[in-house]
């Protein structure tokens, strides 16, 4: 298997056999890497949804009248915490808002050092929530994380912890596995191995980006405008579509936020130029913008600078003419049920949802709707 890319996505169209071709790659980006995880679903709420009957869901009607859109609209499946039940409810919600699901995690590193096979995990734990999706008609894409993602400096914790490290050939080997495994049995139609690889270059150790290099790749599009206190300056991404030469889609990943005041604000050609010199397509995989005031990160918004920010959105796509737009948030967490290791803080990203942690809809919700309703091209 090529090792698949990460540079904002590095994404590959799969089919339904990989011996037949791979998936498209994904080169992808996350913000200011210090951002949790999309929430693993626990195999209760796996189980659940494989009991569920996928063709009694309805498909929102799109509204012919209205400009087409030419990107794909969808979310990871996740809750506020820890409650499977509203995870379930947060899914049912989005699933007729969404022509697109997305699975985004670490590989459970810790399961595959205790020799559990790759193949037996992902049975256990994605392919009856795949079904799930495959069942309601939505396009798949798979973006797997060897990194850290919540420390872009650093291993997995789950690595650090147990003192391993992808810079050792056994351990990339167990990740080639698990790909592998995720891409036959999962048979997305795109498929990512890495998240913010230009952020990883910035911030990690030169051998733990070399490593990454070996497997994969992705990039953070604040960080390439310089916005993340890195310069200043624009920097591109053209050392990203060199290390990972064999992307097919740049994955885009954006908080902008934390780089300007308002999504007005944000330049028309945030995205467009990118890939001005070296055109090739684009799907925003992740990112967002707060909805609630972070006086630790100077961030001052509301509910209806979040909305403005979908509409901006929606723009920057339409001016890429990108072919995805997905997010890893549907809802806001409940910062009193998620636990992390010491010295991490995920409030930055837990106001990022189209409804709050009760599933109560935000007027961002409202933008995405009628973004949604527009005709597919």
């Amino acid at each position: 298997m090529n090792p698949p890319t990460d540079t904002l996505f590095m994404l590959s169209e799969s089919t339904s056999d990989c011996a037949a071709s791979e998936p498209a790659k994904i080169d992808g980006a996350r913000g200011r890497g210090s951002r949790a995880h999309a929430h693993v679903l626990a195999l209760p709420l796996a189980l659940a949804l494989a009991c569920m009957v996928a063709s009694c869901s309805k498909k929102s009607a799109t509204s012919p009248g209205l400009p087409p859109r030419s990107y794909l609209m969808g979310f990871a499946a996740g809750g506020p915490g820890n409650d499977f039940n509203v995870a379930l409810q947060a899914i049912e919600m989005w699933n007729t808002r969404s022509d697109a699901a997305m699975f985004f995690s670490e590989p459970p590193w810790d399961s595959m050092l205790a020799g559990i096979r790759p193949d037996s995990l992902v049975i256990r734990n994605q392919l009856a929530l795949a079904n799930y999706y495959h069942g309601n008609g939505k396009k798949l894409v798979v973006l797997i994380d060897p990194e850290n993602g919540l420390n872009r400096g650093s291993d997995s914790q789950q690595l650090v912890s147990a003192g391993r490290s992808i810079t050792e050939p056994a351990i990339r080997q167990l990740f080639y596995n698990y790909a592998v495994a995720m891409d036959t049995i999962l048979k997305p139609d795109y498929f990512g191995a890495s998240a913010e690889t230009n952020l990883i270059r910035g911030a990690a150790p030169a051998p733990l980006y070399q490593a990454v290099v070996t497997m994969i790749s992705t990039v953070q599009v604040d960080w390439a405008w310089g916005k993340l206190g890195n310069g200043g300056s624009y920097l591109g991404v053209d050392q990203d579509r060199a290390d990972f030469s064999f992307m097919q889609v740049l994955g885009l990943s954006s908080y902008p936020y934390f780089a300007y005041a308002l999504p007005e604000s944000v330049p028309s050609d945030y995205y467009t130029r990118l890939v001005q010199s070296a055109p090739i397509p684009v799907m925003k995989i992740e990112g967002g913008w707060t909805s609630a005031n972070l006086p630790a990160n100077n961030v001052v918004s509301t509910p209806d600078i979040q909305r403005r920010y979908f509409i901006r959105e929606g723009e920057l796509l339409d001016q890429a003419h990108a072919i995805g737009w997905l997010t890893l948030s549907f809802t806001d967490l409940d910062l009193s049920q998620i636990v992390l290791p010491p010295g991490y803080d995920v409030t930055p990203f837990a106001y990022l949802g189209l409804v709050d942690k009760s599933l109560v809809a935000k007027p961002s919700l409202s933008v995405w709707d009628a973004t949604f309703q527009r005709p597919k091209r």
